[in-house]
């Protein structure tokens, strides 16, 4: 296996890594927050509309880890640091 195809490879595979590491606790944490919430509008229904709002923008900060590993992968991918050092030391 020559470097390029090595480097494609291990691109491909910490992209992947990235993702799945990186969507499991926002994943668990929106659950979390989703379950305390209910819990709470439950127990104060006069309350819904504030922990509704509050909620969302949680779950908005929650997300956006998510997004960034997504982000990260990409880059890894499509524009990796090495694909020039790589492609210079073999030509």
């Amino acid at each position: 296996m020559d470097s390029i195809s090595l480097v494609a490879v291990v691109s491909i595979v910490i992209a992947g890594m990235t993702m799945a590491v990186g969507s499991y606790g926002p994943s668990q944490s929106m659950g979390q927050a989703i379950q305390q919430a209910l819990s709470a509008i439950a127990q104060q229904p006069d309350e819904r509309n504030s922990l509704t709002r509050t909620l969302f923008v949680g779950l908005a900060m929650i997300e956006s880890i998510a997004i960034y590993c997504f982000v990260i992968s990409m880059i890894v991918i499509f524009a990796n640091p090495f694909w020039g050092h790589v492609i210079k030391a073999g030509g």
